[in-house]
């Protein structure tokens, strides 16, 4: 597997040294002892909601998460918040395909210790994944990261790409993980974000739109018919101006040109189907969004099929000022036990 991380060099994101690198990045890849080829996948991304240990980490600010730190976080809580997010990972998707998702990507991670632990929960450590994951500059010491079963993707290469602001170089985010991996004798590549927050202001998030589109130009450049999976929680709804004009997706399928993205998310969101509440009203920043060929897909390729939030009974407040909310493991201050302020989202592919 080759794992790279752009350097300062490209930290203003010229178009040409984007596409250089890419290129570059995109020519180790090869595909050999292929995985297997099964005739559906489920594809997930979940933001666990600082999922982070007790070990104090200098370089981030973790003071929260620690033993003396306001939320009082010790091994007991940290263990339980593993069991948790466990669980609900290894039934994601399962009215479907059984097992658990084959990729799933997540957000606010503190390192990749906590991946190690959660894959090693009882829950998921039979199920055989793998984690690929990098270090960002972020302020708060989250991370994103993605999880795979080594018996369905094969992965060729990793790249972490940073984010930056212009005119303030001093903000630092999560970075973007960039995962090619071949399922079945497919190649396809993962783009996992989490995007700034809503408190940064809108010009943040074009930013990071703004990567993640160069990113999806460039694989589309080396790969004309690449298949694209971006996931993430982008602070921000599908109708928003960052995913509907800068990333530049399309929310029907009889739109679709080559080199399009397709948000399946988008009707969802019209409906008024969300993945996290805030003030009585629903928001569907978790989303997946895929290239035209995951949509228009020959038969025996890889197609998209459904999509849906995963919001079973137990991941929503049953009472209480917040009932029908997430159910979280922090709430107003107060350790609640639950296991994140955002519902899993997922997609499933299936080979006609």
């Amino acid at each position: 597997m080759v794992l790279l991380r752009f350097n300062e060099m490209i930290n203003t994101y010229p178009m040409k040294s984007l596409l250089f690198f890419m290129i570059l990045w995109l020519s180790m890849l090869f595909v050999s002892a292929q995985s297997q080829s099964p005739k559906a996948i489920c594809i997930s991304f979940y933001n666990v909601e600082n999922l982070f240990d007790t070990i104090d980490s200098p370089d981030t600010d973790d003071r929260e998460f620690l033993p003396g730190g306001l939320n009082q976080w010790n091994s007991a809580k940290y263990q339980a918040k593993l069991s948790n997010l466990a669980k609900v990972i290894g039934q994601i998707g399962d009215e479907f395909i059984p097992g658990g998702p084959s990729v799933i990507g997540l957000s606010e991670i503190e390192n990749r210790l906590v991946l190690e632990d959660l894959v090693n929960t009882p829950p998921l450590k039979g199920k055989g994944y793998g984690i690929v994951h990098f270090d960002s500059p972020d302020g708060r010491g989250v991370d994103v990261g993605l999880l795979y079963k080594y018996s369905v993707m094969k992965v060729k290469a990793a790249l972490s790409v940073p984010v930056r602001m212009p005119g303030n170089p001093g903000f630092k985010t999560r970075d973007q993980l960039v995962v090619s991996g071949e399922i079945g004798g497919e190649m396809m590549h993962f783009i996992v974000n989490h995007w700034p927050s809503r408190r940064s202001g809108p010009e943040y998030r074009a930013a990071a739109a703004t990567v993640t589109r160069r990113i999806v130009d460039s694989l589309q450049s080396a790969y004309p018919s690449a298949a694209i999976v971006i996931m993430g929680d982008l602070n921000d709804d599908p109708s928003d101006p960052s995913v509907a004009k800068i990333l530049n997706t399309l929310g029907q399928k009889k739109e679709l040109r080559r080199d399009d993205l397709f948000n399946p998310m988008w009707k969802m969101f019209k409906d008024g189907v969300g993945s996290l509440a805030y003030r009585d009203s629903w928001n569907l920043f978790d989303q997946i969004i895929v290239s035209e060929p995951l949509v228009n897909a020959p038969q025996g390729k890889f197609k998209l099929n459904k999509t849906r939030v995963f919001n079973r009974k137990y991941l929503l407040n049953e009472e209480g000022q917040y009932a029908g909310y997430p159910f979280r493991t922090f709430a107003g201050g107060a350790y609640t036990g639950g296991y994140s302020d955002h519902l899993p989202v997922f997609v499933i592919l299936v080979r006609e």
